[in-house]
């Protein structure tokens, strides 16, 4: 009985740390692909307080190499959020979501 309640905790835990500190660090890693794209200063400001020209951060990755990286982790977090809010809805309507065929479609329960 310990056994099984130790796994179900650790699967929870697990679910947990991807959901909840996944989704957060995969956006932040498309919000700083984009800017090291852009060419933003190490500073992080896109105007240098001091007047002086912050040098900005380079990166050996082509720029629409690190654009398509931001939109992949954007799309990531998108259909996660998604999927998350038809579970959801498809709960509060006394149905389940199904993945069948690829696309989350919203079944009776039984």
């Amino acid at each position: 009985m310990l056994s099984l309640f130790l796994s179900a905790a650790g699967q929870v835990a697990l679910v947990a740390v991807l959901l909840g500190a996944g989704l957060p660090v995969l956006f932040a890693v498309g919000v700083r692909s984009f800017a090291v794209a852009a060419g933003v200063p190490a500073s992080g400001s896109a105007v240098p307080a001091s007047g002086s020209a912050a040098p900005a951060v380079r990166s050996g990755l082509p720029a629409p190499l690190l654009r398509g990286i931001g939109v992949l982790c954007f799309a990531l977090v998108v259909g996660s959020v998604v999927i998350g809010l038809s579970v959801i809805i498809a709960t509060g309507l006394g149905q389940s979501v199904s993945f069948e065929h690829v696309i989350p479609t919203f079944v009776p329960k039984g």
